[in-house]
């Protein structure tokens, strides 16, 4: 067998040695351009403005007493459904009726006294004709008829005196009947009871202010309390159409249309009893971000909306239905117009540029209103891409 030269060995490794190093930086090192594409398709778009909100009755009363006592007995419990007039609580009337019965019995004094004025101003009346008469018969003196006509006057005077003593027991026994009535609470509206602060045998104080025993109130309908960022309040507008969605429902929408737009942040204190007092109104603004009201109320069919609820609510300022969408992230605006975009579709192995109208945004996708096609690829991006890159994983 023959052998090669040496140097002619050497010059074949060589050029095994570089066709290795060819391969190996054709395998592992070499990029090639990759082209992402998304295929355009229809569907369904909306422009909104996203907040949080919180449930509360449209219409709800909190049941206070305006008369100290014990209580005796509560009649309903939470959950209950009561009707406008049906007794809620009793109170331990003690203290009530004694005092209305002392007035009574001083009130029927009075009136006996004045019956006895009557007859004493008949008398002094009677005395002071006589006196006139005798006077003008010369058969007495003028002192004795000014006496008598002092004694009409006085008498008088007394008479209307009690007069007045007596309306104003009259005025006393009906506050006391008023008071007497307060230790029987009765429902001032139709509704369910959602909260009892109350138990029997507590012992209410009203003298410096009113104790909540309850809350009634009307589920059949909810408002909606939402808090809108100073960002977006002003996107928002009367009578706009809103929906909202409940943690443990994200599957129901509960639509609805604005009601109103309070024109200032909640303050720290509200007050509890009004019934447009804001639901979470003890909750401030924090931080530097300012907060906003809106209202709105939606019909609470099946009961299956209740107080205190967290609601994600959605405004909705524009919507298109099966309409053609394509990212934003994809396409790039037009210096000087607010709907024309340019993009980049893969067509016959190559991008191309060409120009779109636009319609309705959101933060992530845009209504395509002419310039693309369903089916269209969009470039969504361009990027190098090693040749071992998917081959070799470790």
């Amino acid at each position: 067998m023959r052998r090669l030269p040496r140097g002619s060995l050497r010059l074949v490794l060589l050029l095994a040695a570089c066709c290795l190093a060819l391969v190996f930086w054709a395998l592992l090192f070499r990029t090639t351009e990759q082209i992402d594409t998304i295929t355009l398709a229809r569907g369904d778009i909306e422009s909104s403005v996203a907040a949080l909100g919180t449930l509360q009755p449209h219409s709800y009363v909190d049941i206070g007493s305006q008369a100290s006592g014990e209580i005796r007995h509560i009649t309903v419990q939470p959950g209950d459904i009561v009707k406008k007039g049906q007794l809620l609580v009793e109170i331990d009337p003690s203290v009530q009726q004694a005092k209305y019965d002392v007035d009574r019995a001083a009130l029927t004094s009075l009136r006996a006294r004045l019956a006895g004025e009557e007859a004493k101003l008949a008398f002094a009346q009677h005395q002071y004709e006589r006196q006139r008469r005798m006077m003008s018969e010369g058969s007495t003196r003028e002192e004795d008829l000014q006496s008598a006509y002092a004694a009409l006057q006085s008498s008088r005077a007394t008479l209307d005196d009690l007069r007045a003593e007596i309306e104003g027991a009259r005025a006393t026994l009906s506050g006391d009947e008023a008071q007497l009535g307060y230790t029987k609470i009765y429902a001032p509206m139709s509704g369910t009871i959602v909260t009892l602060d109350a138990r029997e045998g507590q012992t209410l104080n009203a003298t410096y202010q009113t104790p909540i025993i309850l809350r009634i109130a009307d589920l059949s309908t909810m408002t909606v309390w939402t808090q809108v960022s100073e960002a977006d309040v002003l996107k928002v507008k009367s009578g706009m159409s809103v929906y909202f969605t409940t943690l443990g429902a994200d599957n129901r929408r509960w639509a609805s249309t604005v009601r109103q737009i309070l024109p200032a942040p909640p303050n720290a204190v509200m007050p509890s009893n009004d019934q447009q007092a804001a639901p979470a109104a003890n909750a401030i603004n924090t931080g530097k971000v300012v907060l906003y009201t809106v209202l709105f109320d939606v019909r609470n069919q099946g009961n299956q909306l209740m107080p205190q609820m967290s609601a994600q609510v959605f405004f909705v300022d524009q919507q298109a239905h099966d309409v053609l969408i394509a990212p934003l992230s994809a396409i790039t605006p037009v210096a000087g117009s607010n709907d024309l975009f340019t993009a980049q579709v893969f067509d016959d192995g190559r991008p191309v540029t060409r120009q779109i109208r636009v319609g309705v945004r959101d933060r992530l996708n845009a209504e395509v209103r002419s310039g693309l096609a369903p089916g269209d690829r969009l470039v969504t991006g361009i990027r190098r891409v090693r040749a071992a890159e998917g081959k070799f994983q470790w």
